[in-house]
């Protein structure tokens, strides 16, 4: 009896941690774009920003609040499209307050569950990296666990980097692989 007691307590407080999991903003807006990901994010996609013959912006339709802007890039080339998104959380000339926000961001998504319909739930996984102020850019790839089919190929990616000055704090879906892209 106390055995089924101890267990019951543990699952209990396993599913109130699981539920903690989706109570953040930053976790939301990404389980929105991981579930359309197979879809080539089209029911995300907003108004065309800029093109030209092998890459076309626009506006994403999800948006993490607070976020400066967020993208969902169209790579084109003769034999593939592919699609990104991208939104840009934090800018400061403070490194420490830039740190502060990767980590706070890094917390909100490490060890998300994502469900996608059809298709076996994932889990976000990755291991912090310490930023330093001499380290120009410092990068967080999360592995979906287990992946499988289409989502072997889908990569997210959390950096912090120097760009003019400031340092930017950014959260990247992508398809990476072989014939992927790499982060920008």
């Amino acid at each position: 009896m106390k055995s089924i007691f101890a267990c019951l307590l543990l699952l209990s407080s396993f599913a109130a941690g699981a539920q903690d999991v989706f109570s953040n903003k930053t976790n939301m807006a990404l389980q929105k774009v991981i579930e359309d990901y197979p879809n080539k994010f089209r029911n995300i996609i907003g108004n065309k920003i800029t093109s030209n013959s092998r890459v076309t912006d626009y506006q994403s339709k999800v948006d993490v609040p607070g976020a400066m802007n967020s993208v969902i890039t169209q790579h084109s080339n003769s034999k593939s499209e592919i699609y990104s998104w991208k939104t840009e959380l934090f800018e400061s000339g403070n490194f420490d307050q830039s740190r502060e926000r990767f980590k706070e961001v890094f917390d909100n998504i490490k060890n998300t569950i994502v469900k996608i319909e059809g298709m076996s739930p994932v889990i976000l996984n990755g291991k912090y990296e310490y930023p330093t102020a001499d380290k120009k850019n410092t990068t967080i790839a999360f592995q979906l666990l287990p992946a499988s089919g289409e989502l072997q190929k889908l990569k997210v990616e959390l950096s912090m980097r120097q760009d003019s000055g400031a340092w930017k704090v950014v959260l990247c879906v992508f398809e990476g692989g072989q014939d992927g892209l790499a982060s920008n």
